[in-house]
Order: structure tokens, then sequence, then C-alpha cells
């Protein structure tokens, strides 16, 4: 956004940080239960960076929070959708949460 002020332009620039960073709140359907799908979750999740965690539901889903630069978040979801090689991914549902929830995370994380 540019501000002219008394003849003077400037130009003001969002912190890069926070204002890529995203959450997006997953629920991953198919075979995606006892194929090691949680820990493939967090191997990724770490190679990019991401923050949150991963935890599997009694409906047989796996649900996950992820933190991060919208990229980084866009191609973990690539790679959740080809899951670990046991799995079978049918669906996977997106929801982007705005600014980040109460909870801030430091690393990435399986919830049981």
């Amino acid at each position: 956004m540019m501000i002219v002020f008394e003849g003077f332009e400037f130009c003001i620039v969002q912190n890069y940080n926070e204002s890529m960073r995203i959450n997006k709140h997953l629920k991953i359907h198919g075979r995606v239960q006892g194929v090691g799908f949680r820990y493939f979750t967090v191997q990724q999740a770490k190679r990019l960076s991401l923050t949150g965690w991963v935890a599997n539901k009694p409906d047989g889903t796996v649900e996950t929070l992820l933190q991060g630069n919208r990229s980084d978040v866009d191609e973990m979801i690539a790679r959740l959708r080809r899951g670990p090689i046991a799995a079978n991914v049918t669906d996977i549902e997106e929801v982007e949460e705005p600014g980040y929830p109460d909870e801030r995370f430091d690393t990435f994380s399986v919830r049981r």
C-alpha cells in the first residue's frame, strides 16, 4: 500500500512471516488409519517447516491442523493427497481459518 504524506511516498509492507502464514484444518477420508498416515504427516510437515498436529478420529478419518506459509501448506496438502504407499485418500475437506487459532505451535506432533 502506498501513502503520500507531504510530498513523500511511503510504501507499507506487512511483516512477511505473519502475512504469508495461514492455518488450514483438514479432515482426510479414505484408508488413512492403520497405514502410518499420521507419522507420514509428521515427517512431511517437518520437511516443510510446518507446525500443528495430526490425529486419528473415531469415524476413521484423520484430522490435522497445518500452520505455515501458504505455498508450504499447499504443498503439504498435495503430499497428503498421495499419502504413504499403503494409504488410499479419497477426499480432503479443507477449512482455512483466519489468523492463528488461540494456540500457536512450535512443532508438529501426533495427538492421541
